[in-house]
């Protein structure tokens, strides 16, 4: 296929062309190929099964089971433009026929270990509380009565339930605090862990030493809904539970109602539905920061993604291995569940 006979299937829903491509990282894109462009809503079937004879990359979310990759004999790449591994894409298949299937979730790391860190300062000295008293005007004295049970990440035993892209991102931001890190996540191996200068942790011993403890791990078939009453109940009284990859992976009940009970404090950015019904419990539990799962989506950065799916295709095209986005390992991809099922 000459160069004006390749086709690049844009299929970005829930996201947006200007959110993902700054102009001229779009130009590079419509360089590389024809570039069907479609935005606002997932592709229509009707337009995916027009083009995908001559496709060969897909930028999206586009459900690609066995039998629509067998209409697609030129794909050489998809691309997830959302973050996260869905079960939609018959991954044996893609990996037999060495399909890279890609995401950006690398793209989401840095903010969101930001916004983790910002929010177990906040829980650890509740700050939150201490605004909400002044705009009510009934604020303590200043000194002991505000602040008798907060408390310094500095030398701290801090914990990390995971340590993908995410938990990389946020240990340098951890550093100056503590060297004193946990980290419990059973897809790495104890001496890799130890080589990034940090010590592996059982489950439980994660929670029963850490002070505040940092849950980044994606929900797989494995781990949902594992954390849980017994976990919150081992810290010490008062630490602190950062939630900012998904609910899944908590009881999150269990979680507010350590909360409620003034045993721990919780600092959320994912909920279980979202957006978070009016009347959810979390809206009125003590002890608790929450954060409408914002944590990476900051304007500045976003057209970062285009231009990681760019390069990306860019050397997938030169026959090269991609080096900016994620690749999903036929090993564990199947196990995600970000989403149910389909």
């Amino acid at each position: 296929m000459g160069s004006n006979d390749l086709v690049i299937l844009f299929d970005p829903h829930p996201r947006h062309i200007d959110v993902i491509f700054s102009p001229q990282d779009k130009a590079r894109l419509e360089r590389l190929g024809r570039v069907i462009w479609h935005d606002g809503s997932p592709t229509p079937d009707a337009l995916v099964e027009q083009h995908l004879p001559h496709a060969v990359a897909i930028i999206g979310q586009t459900p690609m089971p066995r039998e629509r990759l067998e209409r697609a004999p030129h794909l050489r790449a998809i691309i997830n433009v959302e973050g996260n591994f869905y079960p939609n894409v018959d991954y044996a298949e893609c990996h037999r026929r060495n399909i890279p299937v890609l995401s950006v979730g690398p793209f989401f790391a840095q903010p969101v270990a930001e916004m983790a860190l910002g929010l177990a300062l906040v829980a650890a000295r509740r700050i939150a509380e201490a605004d909400a008293a002044i705009r009510r005007g009934d604020e303590s004295l200043y000194g002991d009565l505000d602040n008798y049970d907060s408390f310094l990440l500095r030398g701290q035993t801090l914990g990390l339930l995971g340590c993908g892209n995410l938990g990389r991102a946020l240990l340098p931001l951890l550093r100056p605090f503590s060297r004193d890190i946990l980290v419990h996540d059973p897809w790495i191996h104890p001496s890799v862990l130890r080589g990034m200068d940090v010590e592996p942790a059982g489950l439980d011993e994660l929670f029963a030493r850490a002070r505040v403890v940092f849950i980044l791990a994606a929900t797989t078939t494995e781990n949902r809904a594992t954390i849980g009453a017994r976990q919150f109940a081992a810290m010490k009284q008062g630490s602190v539970v950062v939630l900012v990859s998904r609910a899944g992976v908590v009881d999150f009940d269990a979680l507010l109602d350590a909360a409620a009970s003034d045993h721990i404090r919780a600092a959320i950015d994912v909920f279980p539905e979202e957006p978070i019904p009016p009347q959810h419990r979390a809206r009125h539990t003590p002890n608790t920061v929450l954060s409408a799962h914002r944590a990476g989506n900051i304007p500045e950065t976003w057209t970062g993604m285009g231009q990681m799916v760019v390069d990306d295709l860019e050397l997938i095209l030169r026959d090269l291995p991609p080096q900016r986005c994620q690749r999903a390992n036929l090993e564990t991809v199947t196990r995600f569940r970000s989403k149910p099922a389909v």
